[in-house]
């Protein structure tokens, strides 16, 4: 009797392909998702025209039921990402509610619709979709308007679509979900109330995976330190609060003072742009802002010179990320009236060519926040070294425990 051949490997590769409004931020989501093989932004479930972009994108065809849909052919291994489990995500990820659109995106291109490649998928889809109703309904939304239906050609999306978001690093993912889940988790309500009184940041985190999200995080916040407290929220979590900018784009970086939005910034923000922002939250139209970031020059003597020159021991920071830059056992008196240091705490600051005022000398700046702190000039400080002439006014200062 011949033994049974090896189930292939092949068999648990499936695909369908999702709409769910603008392909760009649904094809990262997908692909960061366990058991996803390969994520393809497209056009599907239209006729009557070549399928491409320009084409989809034309007036005429903006309400046009023939238009083709912005989808995503996902390739999947079923044994690990089961059917049920990826279309779960997909219904969760947008608003199947709305009818040829999402957010501020309107069109047929843009309708929610589910494509399958076989009947398996198809009672998946139809099951799944009878109990989001349930879930949706429960919570005030109205019918849901995907569409099911099979397969018949998937067309490729230009290349200029493909990993777009790797291919434009400082934008957002569009954020159009519901907060409706499957399988709710038992979190405790986002307590607002600390918010309401002094300065916050604020920053709008997504629920999937958002990969400005995670950059931000990596590039600028994780090493924030400063004393302008940061928080994360979802967008359902910004009850009690006076908001002005959208909440769908993810992530949004919120100033907010007493509980009431400032300032807004829809989308990834470098070190740079990061802290001169926070740099006008805080310190306004001020001296300290002039130096920080034009590049100004204090007083000398100044009230800060004044209160840093003889403090306890302990480090100055940086006024607005909070890193340590100088320690005061590198502390001296020059007679200057500015704070004179021999060194910076190591790797703490950057060092650039100044001709300024037709000079050539050599500026400091924090190299966590890219503020300016003052210049470096060559053996003028005790015993041959260097002497770091720093305006006090960027800085704070923490004694020792």
């Amino acid at each position: 009797m011949p033994m049974p051949k090896p189930e292939q490997a092949s068999m648990h590769v499936k695909t369908l392909v999702l709409g769910s409004g603008c392909f760009w931020g649904a094809e990262k989501r997908y692909e960061a998702m366990r058991g996803v093989i390969d994520a393809e932004s497209g056009y599907a479930d239209g006729t009557g025209f070549k399928a491409s972009y320009q084409e989809i994108i034309k007036r005429s065809r903006r309400f046009d039921e023939r238009n083709f849909a912005e989808v995503v052919k996902v390739t999947y291994n079923a044994n690990i990402l089961t059917t049920d489990t990826l279309l779960q995500r997909y219904f969760e990820s947008h608003d199947p509610t709305q009818k040829n659109r999402q957010g501020n995106d309107i069109g047929t291109q843009y309708r929610s619709t589910i494509l399958f490649s076989e009947q398996t998928q198809r009672d998946i889809a139809f099951d799944l979709k009878a109990q989001y109703q349930i879930l949706l309904s429960a919570k005030g939304y109205g019918d849901i308007k995907t569409i099911i239906k099979p397969l018949k050609k998937f067309y490729p999306a230009e290349e200029y679509h493909q990993n777009y978001l790797v291919k434009n690093p400082n934008g957002y993912c569009p954020d159009h979900s519901t907060g409706v889940v499957f399988k709710p988790v038992n979190t405790q309500e986002k307590n607002n109330d600390v918010l309401l009184s002094g300065k916050h940041i604020v920053v709008i985190d997504s629920k999937n995976y958002c990969p400005y999200c995670e950059k931000l995080k990596k590039i600028v916040l994780n090493d924030y330190q400063g004393d302008v407290r940061l928080h994360f929220r979802y967008a359902d979590e910004l009850h009690n609060l006076e908001i002005k900018s959208a909440t769908w784009a993810t992530p949004t970086i919120l100033f907010l003072e007493n509980g009431k939005e400032v300032f807004g910034h829809q989308g990834f923000m470098d070190k740079t742009h990061f802290y001169k922002a926070l740099g006008a939250f805080k310190l306004g139209d001020s001296e300290a802002y002039s130096v920080a970031f034009q590049k100004g020059t204090q007083r000398p003597f100044c009230k800060e010179y004044d209160i840093f020159k003889n403090t306890p021991e302990g480090v100055f920071i940086d006024k607005l990320s909070g890193a340590s830059l100088f320690d005061t056992k590198d502390r001296f008196n020059s007679g200057t009236g500015w704070l004179s240091f021999k060194y910076p705490v190591k790797g703490s600051v950057t060092y650039h060519e100044d001709t300024s005022f037709g000079m050539t000398r050599t500026e400091i700046r924090s190299k966590s926040s890219g503020i300016h702190l003052g210049h470096v000039f060559a053996n003028e400080g005790p015993n041959g070294t260097d002497r770091y002439c720093i305006n006090a006014t960027v800085l704070d200062f923490v004694a020792a425990q």
